[in-house]
């Protein structure tokens, strides 16, 4: 890439004798063409077309340098740029190939080049050296910056002490290590939040920990698993949050009232979450929407290549807000789910809404006699008070007797209940006694609108 044009004229060109078209445009309206190529080396490579182009892409109030492979031709582009107050500075090298990979020395004079252009707005995306991914690189402070974004895969982002975004309003860092709770210190006006597959700097000590009192948008994805999250944004009306759980206990702390969106989707890699040995978390998806908060749990069971229980599900329940929708998926591989339900349920005595999804494709599949599953002892004939539970979906019904047990146990806990739906597997119920059952439990609750399913018609 070549910015520097002002080569001498070939051996024997003549000047031109009269101005052209383009000669006779003024600087402002030739920008104004500039402007739209969108690309400063496009821009620079006009010089070509006429002498009066020369030069004049250093003066565009937004410059945008993408695919040029070469830090030292970057910075050399940079240092050439008139403005020192742009509107846009845009770098973009994201060619994944160790022969194009910046390293850290290389990008570090790339960044206080592009300071001193004091952007409104700033884009990085590069790919770094991942052989040097624990080398910290000190970023400068951007003292005009609005929104900055960077994308710097390999890279371990360290603030620069004692400096201040002080008019950062909108921050998105992708691809590198950082810390969070120093990087958001520094930036007392910051509104929006993204931190996408990053690391945090300890991995001894990987808990997420995002304290401001002006956050009100946050998006966090970190790159593998993490111990917990540490939040509090008395501003923050919307939060969403995709992570893994670490082998470990997994800690929540959320503070933020007024947050009116928000979605979590976590997953317990190692399964070591659970209610007991036998029922393990695999993914746990919180959620607000329209005023409405709910809880998604997929619950399987426990098998030989699962390790032991680390923490209790429960415990993690009490650390979340408080949530009137429940939806629960179980993959049973045949197994009696009613005790472990009874006891997920009693801490859950708020929802207003159940949705239970039993696995479709184990009905035939029986736990053998004496199987610990079907504990506690007796829980067929318990009660837990779920006195603020209205409606009851259930899917892919068998109507196996710890089913129905269920199903008895759900009505006999909920007295204020108006709906209860079952939707039956293809197979279930299959003759007129069976069905008669059920029918007799719906009529025993009269107060109820109960109705029957085979797939998606209504008995």
């Amino acid at each position: 890439m070549e910015f520097l044009s002002d080569r001498p004229a070939a051996v024997g060109r003549q000047p031109p004798t009269e101005v052209d078209y383009i000669s006779g445009l003024s600087d402002d309206l030739l920008l104004q063409i500039l402007a739209c190529l969108r690309c400063a080396r496009a821009a620079a490579r006009t010089s070509l077309l006429s002498r009066r182009w020369r030069g004049l892409w250093r003066l565009l109030p937004d410059l945008s340098f993408r695919g040029i492979f070469a830090p030292g031709a970057l910075e050399t582009a940079l240092a050439q740029v008139a403005s020192t107050e742009l509107g846009l500075l845009d770098i973009n090298d994201t060619f994944d190939h160790i022969d194009h990979w910046y390293s850290t020395a290389a990008v570090a004079p790339l960044l206080r080049a592009a300071a001193r252009l004091a952007p409104v707005v700033l884009r990085v995306a590069i790919c770094g050296d991942l052989r040097e991914h624990d080398v910290p690189l000190e970023v400068p402070i951007f003292h005009r910056a609005k929104s900055i974004e960077f994308s710097v895969r390999g890279i371990y982002l360290t603030p620069a002490p004692g400096g201040e975004f002080h008019m950062l309003e909108r921050l998105s860092v992708e691809s590198c290590r950082l810390d969070i709770g120093l990087l958001v210190s520094q930036c007392p006006c910051l509104r929006v939040l993204e931190l996408k597959d990053f690391l945090v700097p300890d991995p001894d000590s990987d808990i997420v920990i995002v304290h401001s009192t002006t956050i009100e948008e946050l998006v966090v994805s970190p790159r593998g698993h993490i111990r917990g999250v540490d939040i509090v944004a008395p501003a923050l009306n919307k939060f969403t949050m995709d992570t893994r759980m670490y082998l470990m206990h997994f800690n929540v702390s959320f503070l933020a009232p007024m947050v009116k969106d928000l979605s979590w989707h976590c997953r317990s890699s190692f399964r070591n979450i659970g209610i007991s040995e036998e029922w393990r978390l695999r993914e746990l998806y919180l959620w607000i929407e329209d005023k409405v908060c709910g809880l998604n749990l997929t619950i399987e069971t426990r098998d030989d290549f699962i390790t032991h229980l680390e923490q209790d599900l429960m415990q993690l329940i009490a650390q979340l807000p408080n949530f009137s929708f429940l939806k629960l998926s179980l993959e049973t591989q045949g197994h009696v789910f009613g005790g472990m339900l009874l006891n997920l349920l009693g801490n859950c005595a708020a929802i207003q809404r159940l949705k239970l999804a039993i696995d479709s494709e184990t009905a035939n599949n029986a736990c053998p006699p004496n199987c610990p599953c079907d504990q506690p002892q007796g829980w067929r004939n318990q009660s837990i008070p779920l006195m603020a539970l209205e409606e009851v979906e259930i899917r892919n019904f068998k109507g196996n007797g710890h089913e129905v047990d269920f199903m008895k146990l759900v009505f006999r806990c909920a007295p204020l209940m108006k709906r209860m739906s079952v939707i039956l597997t293809p197979e279930a119920l299959s003759n007129i006694e069976e069905r008669k059952e059920i029918w007799d439990i719906f009529e025993e609750n009269p107060s109820v609108e109960c109705c029957l399913y085979r797939s998606r018609r209504k008995y």
